[in-house]
């Protein structure tokens, strides 16, 4: 649902006026930096290096000044003391602009930590991500402490008042802390170059070592920093990541004897090496900002690598993402064609970011994971894989190329969790998606996302997730017709409008379904609030309970947050359910539900006349009257393309009878012939007024339609539909006053329509009750008549229409009161429009602008004046009503205007003026 418009033009009534857009953020992750939006006024332009001395500031298009940095540092003193117990810096860009309605630039996010006088960031780390957590200035982490500050507070507490348990501690630190100790540790560690928790340490240490880990270490990992290095991911002491450091630092940390040996050459280099500032050349993962899930516009993602369904290895594709790594490894390979000898590592420690020069020439980013004389095994952090190394070609990594987050990410495939490491599934899932490009629906945003992947390279777009699945199926309760073969008791479960049947065959898999949906039914009778369905997406296989029984349906159609389109897997109908209705299956019955594949077949009826064509609606009815009870079944031809099977259908006492069987009886009760083309009479020169199309009428008759013997066209014993079954009229602003409208069709300034902005959320509400409705309703014979009002499916949603003209071949042109468009669409697609749906009013208005002149409008004028307006929230002033007899054909003339920017309100009659003066000079 969009935005309020009345938010949006509150400054037409002097109150302030915000953004369209939604803030950023709104979840628990850190989220991306700034959020800024296409219409902000103010930027900062701050140099990588800013500090307090010197900052180089300038101002686009504002009308206000640009702070200094002291100003913004005085703000960023007052956010942080709201929050004493630290705030994401992924917030602090949303916090600032809610607070002083100003834009926060990045840079300033990067310079927090070189501000020790406004403020402290801690680095928390979780696997490759890194985030920071923004302190006020009094907050000092418990991280962060060096030494020499634990000395000087244990200095400060008197021997009397120092707590018994920490001198305790202590003491059993330093007597524990030895060098075979040390060494021990560092003997787990290296088995572990990705990191070890600190908390799995204790155990680790007392299985090899079959020694008890002395009390107190965990509590201050200070005492280890010689021999590993600590990333804390919280607060907590035991929260941290231990990783190994290099054997040489090790070595000397431990005064093992027999040293290696340096060559002056190579000490001199080293000692230049740690003379160069550490900024140039950042070693650590915490220098690298985190990877943001994509949040605008449509998101792909390339399948690197499948382990399992829960950690699928991918890299997102776009300008931002692929595009900017592209670029970035071109400037990888300039920059170190020329400095790469400078930019040798001589020391390779574990964890380091390093550049790779590959034996293809290319250069990309890595981490070393491990070192073992002169080879590294290092992983490239872009691409997903790992690769032993000389360490010749390990390059010092320079921090112009760590801006950009490391491409390589995780995801889960949603509906798969519970099989995520079943080798059926896994095998299937990377043969379907390895080194492939997908669509993604974003279901869930967290450290791994959820999504479902969709092949979008097809004429139809495929679920991959869903496919996947049937990985799982149970061979031995497929069902497999073989053709010359005749099956008894069978049941014509669903009947298409194209007269497609769907069948269901006793069978093994058929009977195990029954068994398990009844131990389901069983266990859900006093259970079924608990498994409601809370995150439907298409694909998903989920519980219905129809005519008291449970059912499988599988999610094929998001229509709304309330209603939803399914295919029941075992009947082939299918219908919109709400998603109350929907129930989860629970997870002791997952495996057995899942295995089996769907229990009906699909089916056509073999050898009816080739000119039959479309099937009619008679035909159909006729199919749902008479197949409503066990049948034989005799298979006559396989089209494994469409999946379908050929068949003869008998009643058991007409077998073996062809003359008697469905196929030609149906063919011999008539039903095929289509209505012939209407040609609507034109009366006599000479004679009274023309008939209009409007005057036209069919009649459908028990789902026939006829036409009268007449030349006049043919009349309905009563006209268009009266006034006591209209709905009342939509009420409209008084002339001159302000409405919030969302246009919904722009064809050019002299036409378009509006919307009523405040009763959008009441049409979606109806439109979801049609659906329900009419999709799960039996289709009845309708009288078609011109200026009469209908429910009509299109593109799966159903609609309030007004029948406009009869066309030929059984078609219809309607108006759709609600939204304003014109559309053609097969007579078969409308019912009844019922009572209960024709008391809200239709929520069209036809709409002229104002302020500019009548005019015919060339093709350049109207694509710029709809890409302007449509499809967008806006105020409009109405300055004239043009009344009608039918409330669907009133027309307004207004001004409109655009209230989204914060300083300006754009008319968009003076838009289109200009336009069109920049038209007429481009002539």
């Amino acid at each position: 649902v969009l935005p309020s418009a009345r938010e949006e033009g509150q400054r037409m009534s002097g109150q302030e006026s915000y953004s369209c857009e939604p803030p950023a953020g709104g979840n628990d992750f850190p989220s991306p930096v700034g959020g800024a939006r296409s219409h902000t006024k103010l930027y900062f332009c701050l140099t990588d290096n800013m500090n307090t001395s010197g900052v180089e500031t300038h101002s686009i298009a504002s009308g206000r000044s640009v702070p200094s940095v002291s100003e913004i540092q005085n703000r960023m003193k007052e956010i942080l003391s709201k929050y004493r117990n630290g705030v994401w810096m992924s917030k602090i860009a949303q916090i600032y602009e809610e607070t002083y309605r100003e834009e926060l630039s990045t840079t300033v996010l990067r310079q927090l930590e070189h501000w020790p006088h406004v403020c402290t960031v801690e680095k928390v780390c979780t696997g490759d991500q890194t985030y920071g957590i923004v302190y006020p200035i009094k907050r000092i982490p418990p991280a962060v402490k060096s030494n020499t500050e634990q000395d000087k507070a244990s200095q400060n507490v008197t021997p009397s008042k120092a707590d018994p348990q920490l001198k305790t501690s202590r003491e059993t630190e330093s007597a524990s802390c030895s060098s075979d100790f040390k060494q021990n540790v560092v003997s787990i560690l290296v088995k572990y170059p990705s990191g070890l928790w600190a908390d799995a340490l204790p155990k680790l240490y007392q299985d090899t070592y079959q020694r008890k880990f002395p009390e107190g270490i965990l509590n201050n990992l200070q005492v280890l920093s010689d021999i590993c290095v600590a990333d804390y991911v919280s607060n907590a002491p035991q929260k941290a990541i231990l990783y190994v450091k290099t054997q040489s630092c090790t070595d000397e940390n431990l005064n093992v004897t027999g040293k290696v040996q340096v060559p002056d050459g190579v000490k001199a280099t080293a000692e230049q090496q740690r003379e160069e500032p550490k900024e140039q050349y950042p070693e650590s993962i915490s220098s690298v900002p985190p990877l943001i899930i994509p949040s605008e516009g449509p998101v792909s993602v390339l399948v690197i690598e499948v382990n399992n369904t829960n950690e699928l290895i991918i890299r997102y594709v776009g300008k931002d993402y692929s595009g900017a790594q592209e670029q970035m490894e071109d400037k990888m390979k300039a920059y170190y064609s020329k400095n790469s000898t400078a930019s040798q590592i001589t020391f390779p420690s574990v964890g380091q970011l390093v550049a790779v020069h590959t034996e293809e020439e290319a250069w990309l980013r890595a981490r070393i994971i491990s070192v073992e004389n002169k080879r590294l095994k290092v992983y490239y952090v872009d691409h997903g894989f790992s690769e032993v190394i000389e360490s010749s070609r390990a390059y010092k990594l320079h921090k112009q190329f760590c801006s950009l987050p490391f491409q390589v990410a995780k995801c889960k495939l949603a509906g798969l969790e519970v099989f995520c490491d079943d080798p059926l599934l896994v095998k299937a899932v990377e043969l379907q998606t390895y080194c492939k490009i997908f669509a993604v629906e974003i279901l869930e945003r967290s450290d791994i996302p959820l999504f479902v992947l969709y092949d979008t390279s097809g004429e139809d777009d495929v679920n991959i997730n869903a496919t996947c699945l049937k990985a799982l199926y149970d061979k031995s309760y497929e069902l497999n017709l073989q053709v010359d073969t005749l099956y008894s008791n069978v049941r014509v479960t669903s009947i298409l409008s194209d007269g497609n049947l769907y069948c269901q065959l006793p069978s093994e898999g058929l009977s195990k379904l029954s068994e398990v949906l009844q131990k389901i039914e069983d266990y859900l009778l006093h259970k079924t609030s608990e498994f409601n369905v809370s995150q439907p997406f298409c694909g998903k296989i989920c519980l219905f309970l129809c005519k008291g029984k449970w059912t499988r349906v599988e999610i094929t159609i998001i229509q709304s947050r309330r209603a939803l389109g399914v295919r029941f897997m075992d009947t082939g109908r299918v219908a919109y359910v709400k998603v109350s209705d929907l129930r989860e299956i629970p997870s002791q019955f997952l495996r057995e539900v899942i295995k089996i594949p769907p229990q009906a077949i699909k089916c056509c009826l073999a050898d009816l006349p080739p000119d039959s064509g479309m099937w009619t609606p008679e035909a159909v009815l006729w199919l749902r009257d008479h197949l409503n009870c066990a049948f034989f079944l005799k298979v006559v031809k396989q089209d494994g393309s469409k999946g379908i099977a050929h068949v003869y259908l008998f009643a058991p006492e007409d077998f073996p009878n062809k003359d008697r069987s469905v196929n030609r009886r149906i063919v011999n009760a008539d039903l095929w012939k289509h209505q012939k083309d209407v040609f609507l009479s034109v009366a006599p020169a000479g004679g009274g007024s023309t008939k209009g199309t409007g005057d036209a009428a069919l009649q459908l008759n028990q789902g026939r339609l006829e036409k009268s013997d007449s030349l006049e066209p043919a009349v309905e014993p009563r006209g268009a539909d009266s006034a006591t079954d209209m709905p009342p009229p939509l009420p409209l602003s008084e002339v001159g006053g302000f409405m919030d409208v969302y246009v919904s069709v722009a064809c050019h300034p002299g036409h378009f329509i509006v919307q009523p902005w405040k009763e959008i959320h009441n049409l979606e509400v109806l439109m979801e009750e049609m659906i329900l409705y009419y999709s799960m309703a039996e289709e009845r014979p309708v009288n078609v008549g011109t200026n009469k009002l209908y429910a009509a499916k299109i593109e799966n949603r159903w609609y309030r229409v007004i029948v406009k003209e009869i066309l030929r071949k059984g078609f219809l042109s309607v108006y759709v009161l609600d939204y304003g468009k014109h559309e053609v669409i097969s007579i078969d697609k409308v019912q009844p429009l019922l009572d209960k749906f024709r008391k809200f009013p239709f929520q069209a208005i036809k709409a002229q602008l104002a302020g500019v002149r009548s005019q015919q409008w060339s093709e350049e004028a109207s694509i710029i004046f709809r890409n302007r307006v449509e499809k967008k929230p806006l105020v409009a002033q109405i300055q004239a009503i043009n009344e009608s007899t039918n409330s669907w054909d009133r027309k307004i003339v207004t001004y409109l205007v655009d209230t989204s920017l914060p300083d300006t309100d754009i008319w968009i009659h003076d838009f289109v003026s200009q336009s069109l003066a920049e038209l007429s000079e481009a002539d």
